[in-house]
């Protein structure tokens, strides 16, 4: 994973944990049973996205819920509703599009506190169980279809939602396609497959479809790579959902940094913040906390 440097440890403080009166204690939920059987879960968070104010938003898979989280980590309920939202990315424009595991892509209104559908099926078969979300400088929508997928079943998609409506399936052999970013040439998407304990490297043709699909790195545990994120520099920040780490690779593919959270072990997604662009926020699922890192080092 490296080749003469190790990785440089870089540690995380709390920045805020969900409140007492948000959490569900002791209510079951169908994706909890399916997804986290015989683990209490009174709340799963993801997707952290900040908009123009330096507001974080997240998502609480099992509940159904939307939160905003101010800057100085005051938590607000945004929406509720019947769902299992799961990645959330927030749009030049201020636009809010949610991947939801049970409808497809959505858009949240926050003036209207509505959910409104983006695209639920293709050819008018509904969506294994879409995950999270990219989104293009042009535009486009990249998504992945991870349902159930596995080892076991490799056939997980990977789509592109063009702004002209075209829908294009870029993968469709995936091992538990999750998080995905483009690198800043948008020439390249990667792809964290949970299952398959790797990041996918999927470069472009010149037609938009992909060839020469490959491992960008490998990594260990009973989860695997789940939200990712990448710097003006193209390094890939992988937040791992069982390790309890953020591991942080070169664009050569070389391991040059590992963020250990302070909380849990479960960091399901990341997301690049502050006015230099110079912390890491990490979503903690199995605490409910969103844990901060200054990744300001790495440019040293």
């Amino acid at each position: 994973m490296y080749l003469e440097t190790p990785p440089r440890p870089i540690e995380t403080t709390l920045f805020s944990a969900m409140p007492d009166k948000f959490r569900r204690k002791g209510v079951r939920s169908d994706w909890a049973d399916a997804n986290r059987p015989h683990v209490p879960t009174d709340s799963f968070i993801e997707g952290p996205s900040f908009d123009m104010d330096g507001n974080l938003y997240i998502v609480d898979i099992p509940f159904g819920r939307i939160f905003r989280i101010a800057p100085d980590g005051e938590w607000s309920l945004v929406i509720e509703y019947e769902g299992w939202p799961n990645g959330l990315k927030i749009a030049a424009d201020g636009r809010i599009l949610v991947a939801d595991y049970m409808h497809g892509i959505m858009e949240l209104d926050v003036k209207a506190g509505r959910m409104t559908p983006v695209l639920t099926a293709r050819n008018s078969e509904s969506f294994r169980g879409c995950n999270d979300l990219h989104l293009a400088s042009n535009g486009d929508i990249y998504f992945t279809d991870q349902g159930q997928t596995g080892l076991h079943d490799p056939s997980g998609r990977v789509y592109r939602l063009a702004s002209n409506g075209r829908l294009d399936c870029l993968i469709n052999s995936g091992i538990s396609p999750n998080g995905l970013v483009l690198d800043p040439t948008e020439t390249v998407l990667f792809v964290a497959m949970t299952r398959d304990n790797a990041v996918w490297r999927l470069p472009f043709m010149k037609d938009g479809s992909v060839s020469k699909v490959g491992r960008f790195c490998s990594l260990f545990g009973t989860s695997g790579p789940d939200g990712v994120t990448m710097d003006a520099q193209g390094r890939l920040f992988v937040g791992h959902a069982s390790l309890g780490h953020v591991f942080v690779f070169a664009p050569n593919g070389e391991l040059i940094a590992r963020i250990k959270s302070c909380a849990g072990p479960n960091c399901t997604n990341v997301a690049i913040g502050g006015a230099r662009k110079d912390r890491l926020y990490i979503t903690e699922s199995s605490t409910g906390s969103i844990l901060v890192a200054d990744i300001g080092g790495l440019n040293l």
